[in-house]
């Protein structure tokens, strides 16, 4: 009797197929390991450098010695003197010609505080392509010249100090009812962290463009 040999076809291209995915499974570990490395140099780092200030030989004493400097310092900003030096280093460097404006820029970012003056006085919702909407700060007032417009600025995810100014109808912008440091939380995440006020915001936006696109709406 004769026996019918089936002989298994391979794709050629199959074959390269593992190793692609072994170089992409190690090229993922390597970038997930890079905040570790970095992690234990800055300690390795600050742990050496604090013990040799010191002449200290036992390890582990310097960052002990680095994490009470920073408290002594925290300390020290807090108290009326710190807040002192640094009100007067402030209002040098907002009167100094060429600087001023860029510290100003900078200090809105990084340093955000609940406050109604400023580009990041309200979060707002405003309408993007297909649909979407895209999160931004704003003063929420409009801008000279055009009171019915606003100066929106949208910031890149998740790097907020970097994005894009817009220019809006206020009639399209959505007050949302959250912080700018919240906000900025969410942007930082990369949306891995949403507030709730994200949701009843959009919610609002559809009933607004449900109540445009058919009969008049009530809004609660």
């Amino acid at each position: 009797m004769n026996t019918l040999q089936v002989k298994k076809f391979e794709s050629p291209d199959s074959r390269s197929v593992t190793p692609k995915l072994a170089a992409v499974a190690l090229s993922l570990l390597a970038l997930a390991a890079i905040p570790l490395v970095v992690t234990v140099f800055i300690l390795w780092y600050v742990d050496s450098k604090a013990r040799a200030i010191f002449n200290v030989d036992y390890p582990f004493v310097g960052i002990a010695i680095a994490l009470a400097g920073l408290y002594l310092l925290g300390l020290f900003v807090t108290s009326l003197v710190g807040q002192f030096l640094l009100g007067a280093v402030d209002a040098v460097l907002r009167r100094l010609p060429g600087l001023r404006d860029l510290y100003r820029s900078w200090k809105q970012v990084a340093l955000t505080t609940d406050t109604h003056d400023g580009i990041f006085a309200h979060v707002v919702l405003i309408p993007g392509d297909g649909g979407t909407r895209l999160l931004g700060f704003s003063s929420a007032k409009g801008i000279e010249g055009d009171p019915a417009t606003w100066c929106v600025f949208v910031p890149a995810s998740p790097n907020p100090t970097s994005g894009r100014l817009f220019f809006v109808p206020s009639k399209i912008c959505v007050l949302v009812g959250m912080s700018a440091q919240e906000a900025l939380k969410l942007v930082i995440s990369g949306g891995s962290y949403v507030p709730g006020a994200i949701g009843a915001a959009t919610a609002t936006q559809a009933a607004i463009d449900s109540a445009e696109s058919t009969a008049p709406l009530t809004v609660p």
